[in-house]
Order: C-alpha cells, then sequence, then structure tokens
C-alpha cells in the first residue's frame, strides 16, 4: 500500500481553520486594489475606515470555501492530454523565472536567453514526468512591449502542449492574452470547458493582497479560469517564527483570495498553493535548503486537503548555486517529504540560487529524484501474488532465485524501478595524499 505521513492531526487541522476564520474576520487583510475592495464589500466584507484593510466575516470566508469546485480538468493543446486534480495523480511543474543560466558549454553563469527559455521549454514539453508550465527563465533579450507579450504567449502555447501556468501582471494584457487563447483552442465555451491556460496570484506576506496582478486577473471574470493562490511566506520575516504560525498566515492569505476570486467569478477553480520557506537566522535571506520547508510543505498539502481543495506543494529547495553533494541531499530532502504527501502538483526542479539561476544538468537530477521517490511512495505490494512462501519453500536453503519465473516476471513490473539517469555506479581508488598534495 501507498507509503502515508501525517504532520498535522485532524484536531489541529480544525484549529488552524478555526484560528484563520478568528484573524480573517478581527484582524483582517490589507487588499490595496479598488475593484478588489469593493467586490469584497458587495459579498458582505467589512473595510476598516481610513485603510485598505478588509474584515472577512466567517460565514463570508466559509461560503467561497463551499463555491470553489474541487474536481476540474487542466487541459492542454496535445491532443487527449488532460489532468485531472483531486484525482489522485501527481506531475511536477518545473520552478520559474530564474534570470541566470549555467551555461551547458562553458560552464560560466551568464544572464538568460530567449534561446535557453526555448530549449527548457521544448526540454519540459517532452518530459513525461511535467505536466504544468511555468515560464522558467525570464529572457533578457526579450522585450517588453504588448507586442512582445503577445508573440511570448503564443510562442509557450506553440512549444509546450500540456497545461500552461503562466502569471500576467497588467490588466491590459488580459484581452490580448484572450485573443491568444482563442486563437489557439477555439471559442469562449470551450477555453472555459477544457481549461487549457490558468495563472498565478501570489498575495505579499504578511497579509497583502496586491493591485497589479490582481487587477490583471479580475479582467478574466467570464472564462472561468484556474487560479493557483501563492503566498510565499519567509518563517521569521515576513511571518511568525513558528512553522504552525506561518502555515496559519498563508492560510489566511489563501482564503482571504479565495473569497475575493470566488466574489469575482463563482465557482472559479481553485489551487490550494503556498510556498512557505524560511529564513536564515545567520543573514536574513531566503533558506531555500533548510528542512523545515519540507515539513511546512508537507502542512499545507494536509490543509489543502482537509478543504478539499487542488494543492500545488513545493519542494527540491537547495542553498547551493551549482549541482554538487550538498544540492543533492538538500533537494532531495526537500521534494521527499512534500512529495510522500503526494500532492496534485509539485513545483520545483531545476534552479539554483534562490531560485533564480538555471541548471540543465541539475534538472535531470530533479527528475530522477522524483522518479526514484514516486517508486517510494508506492510502498510495498502485499497482494497474494506477492508473498511467494512457495517458492522460497521449492528453492529452499542456499538455492538462487535468478532464473526463477516469479523473478523474471517481477523486473519488468513495477516492482523494480530502473534508474533512466545513471546505471552505473564507478568506484574509484581512494586518492594518495603526497606532502605535495597537502
Amino acid at each position: 500500500m501507498p507509503i502515508q505521513i501525517k504532520i498535522l492531526s485532524d484536531e489541529n487541522l480544525q484549529r488552524i481553520h478555526e484560528r484563520s476564520l478568528h484573524l480573517l474576520s478581527r484582524t483582517g487583510i490589507q487588499v490595496d486594489t479598488q475593484k478588489g475592495r469593493t467586490l469584497l464589500e458587495q459579498a458582505g466584507a467589512v473595510s476598516k475606515k481610513g485603510s485598505n484593510t478588509i474584515q472577512l466575516p466567517e460565514e463570508l470566508v466559509e461560503k467561497a470555501i463551499q463555491s470553489a469546485p474541487r474536481d476540474f480538468l487542466l487541459g492542454g493543446r496535445r491532443q487527449g492530454w488532460s489532468f485531472a486534480v483531486n484525482s489522485g495523480d501527481n506531475t511536477l511543474c518545473l520552478d520559474g523565472e530564474g534570470t541566470l543560466v549555467i551555461d551547458r558549454d562553458t560552464d560560466e553563469v551568464r544572464p538568460a536567453t530567449r534561446k535557453d527559455w526555448l530549449e527548457i521549454t521544448r526540454m519540459a514539453d517532452f518530459t513525461d514526468e511535467v505536466g504544468v508550465y511555468w515560464r522558467m527563465v525570464t529572457p533578457r533579450d526579450r522585450g517588453d512591449s504588448m507586442a512582445d507579450f503577445v508573440e511570448e504567449m503564443g510562442e509557450v502555447f506553440k512549444y509546450f502542449t500540456k497545461h500552461v501556468m503562466d502569471p500576467f501582471m497588467a490588466p491590459e494584457q488580459a484581452p490580448w492574452l484572450l485573443e491568444v487563447l482563442q486563437a489557439v483552442f477555439g471559442d469562449q465555451d470551450t477555453i472555459r470547458k477544457t481549461h487549457p491556460y490558468s495563472t498565478l496570484l501570489c498575495p505579499q506576506s504578511p497579509l497583502i493582497i496586491t493591485e497589479e496582478y490582481t487587477d490583471a486577473y479580475l479582467e478574466l471574470k467570464g472564462w472561468n479560469i484556474p487560479v493557483g493562490v501563492m503566498p510565499m511566506a519567509l518563517m521569521g520575516a515576513t511571518a511568525p517564527a513558528s512553522m504552525l504560525a506561518t502555515l496559519i498566515q498563508v492560510n489566511c492569505e489563501v482564503l482571504a483570495t479565495l473569497c475575493l476570486i470566488q466574489a469575482n467569478e463563482p465557482g472559479t477553480p481553485f489551487i490550494y498553493a503556498p510556498a512557505l520557506t524560511l529564513m536564515d537566522p545567520k543573514t536574513g535571506r531566503y533558506f531555500s535548503g533548510g528542512a523545515e520547508n519540507a515539513i511546512m510543505n508537507s502542512a499545507a498539502v494536509e490543509l489543502a486537503r482537509f478543504y478539499g481543495f487542488p494543492i500545488m506543494a513545493s519542494g527540491f529547495g537547495t542553498d547551493t548555486f551549482r549541482p554538487s553533494r550538498q544540492a543533492g541531499y538538500e533537494r532531495a530532502l526537500n521534494a521527499i517529504v512534500p512529495l510522500l504527501e503526494w500532492p496534485d502538483i509539485l513545483v520545483g526542479p531545476g534552479l539554483f540560487g534562490g531560485d533564480m539561476m538555471l541548471s540543465f544538468d541539475q534538472l535531470l537530477v530533479d527528475l530522477e529524484i522524483y522518479r526514484m521517490v514516486r517508486q517510494i511512495r508506492k510502498g510495498m505490494d502485499c497482494g497474494e501474488d506477492k508473498w511467494l512462501d512457495s517458492v522460497i519453500q521449492r528453492i529452499g536453503p542456499g538455492g538462487n532465485f535468478l532464473m526463477e519465473e516469479s523473478t523474471l516476471k517481477a523486473v519488468r513490473s513495477d516492482e523494480w524501478y530502473m534508474p533512466q539517469l545513471l546505471s552505473l555506479i564507478h568506484i574509484s581508488e581512494p586518492t594518495r595524499h603526497t606532502s605535495q598534495s597537502r
């Protein structure tokens, strides 16, 4: 049966929910978009005089939770491809928005280019494990005009044929995005049903719904565009100095944004997607390799399941800037725990340096880590055909099982994981230290 882990008890999940409701109704959330404040007020929220703070009554939050659909498809351009959330399946989403690349030929760090973007996008499209697109690098040699935006969106759908989740930042970009979607996928009804595109909203911690990205998303009303909500709180800096309190805060940020999404268009598909992170106490910077990140992001999966929401979790964090032993163990540890919770989508492979530097080599290693953890998560099959006590009895002491039919069958089944990246382990002689080498 599949391996299961548990970070939070059912009682603690309920307490997190209750305390989140209390905070949202008393402390509230700062909503910097006038359109957003109006929508929330019309839905029953209360504005604090002289500020942008909105208090959300408990019944408003509960109504928004009930309004969000639990089951829907994330479609794509590839014929016959779709990903069903909350179906027990899992897929990867590559990490996003890096600005630097470790050059594959020179091993030098340099600004990302359109060529890098094209290579990594086509590589992700070819990789079965990756079902959801994020723009992994932001090319420095691409313009930022509206024409550049339209061209870029067209190229995204040209080179990535599965599901595209790509945020856009300005309300005036929304009509052009919709034009691209219609040109690629068809009319509004088709887009509403198949969900070939989704976007991302990132509330600012602590407890702020920002204006620009939010107003841009609100312009998509009527199109049933799914949205992931991803606050990125930093425990000890932009969130309280405990894992539990950080989880409560980001839950408030997600639920408040959910209220706005459902006030704008009830029934909008929604993905619970907080990225909980840790401050390095020595520097105050983002501590992406911290083991606590794995714990918090696993707990976020459990909280999403408590609500019944689809979940995008984060993993693969490391504090290194190059492929290394440290990168290997940190990325593996920060992937295995959230993956054993089995979120719908796991985001994170491929970037170093605080998620700003792309490594093609590391991406291949991360994909292998993912495949191995997926094998671990399956656990042990205890079906009747797995006991093989009659085979043990027949072979007896001192024999071997190499030529047994059950062995030949098993090695061709999912009982065995055959590594796809490395098939041989090379053992070298230990280095002999001389006085000169010292």
